[in-house]
């Protein structure tokens, strides 16, 4: 037991949740189905942080979980509670997405890619990576049907998490920077 309490409240036993700072929705509400694919994305971004060998790769990933565990926030509240959020949480900014371009931009300038198709694979951290980014890909597609359906609060969302995608690619190619290329297309 957590503090004298029970982990589980059987609150969502008959299919519904609540949304941060007030309303209850149904679990495959359009806010969940975006918070429950970002949730997925941090937890892919664990496993490969605890894959990784390299410690610039491990706190690029360590830095997204923390931010993607804000934007979860960010998307587990109703517009019209947003600015109850801002006074709890620092929203999702543009600064944050410009930072993301930098590591790219950075990373691409050190790693030579392959003319053809990439397989993921090569290695099983880099695997990870590209498992996240897949994730954070149909974390992208939530957020577009949230905010298709109006509740999307803060658009530069979309602008991240498009961002993020990019950044697992080159992060996962920098991990594995040092293996011939061969052996990331599969033609080994």
């Amino acid at each position: 037991m957590v503090e004298g309490r029970r982990l589980y409240t059987k609150y969502g036993d008959e299919g519904e949740t609540s949304l941060l700072y007030g309303g209850r929705v149904s679990k495959a509400d359009v806010h969940c189905e975006a918070y429950g694919a970002t949730d997925e994305t941090v937890s892919a971004l664990g496993l490969a942080r605890a894959l990784s060998q390299d410690e610039r790769v491990r706190s690029t990933l360590l830095e997204l979980e923390r931010e993607l565990f804000t934007v979860g926030a960010e998307l587990a509240t109703a517009p019209t509670r947003y600015e109850t959020f801002k006074q709890h949480f620092t929203p999702l900014s543009e600064e944050m997405t410009a930072r993301l371009e930098g590591i790219i931009d950075d990373l691409q300038a050190e790693v030579t890619l392959p003319r053809s198709f990439i397989l993921p694979g090569a290695s099983p951290a880099s695997a990870a990576m590209d498992l996240a980014r897949t994730s954070v890909r149909r974390a992208e597609r939530e957020v577009v049907r949230l905010k298709d359906a109006g509740g999307l609060a803060n658009v530069e969302i979309l602008k991240y998490l498009n961002r993020v995608s990019d950044l697992l690619f080159i992060l996962a190619r920098y991990e594995d920077r040092e293996l011939p290329l061969e052996k990331l297309t599969g033609d080994e």
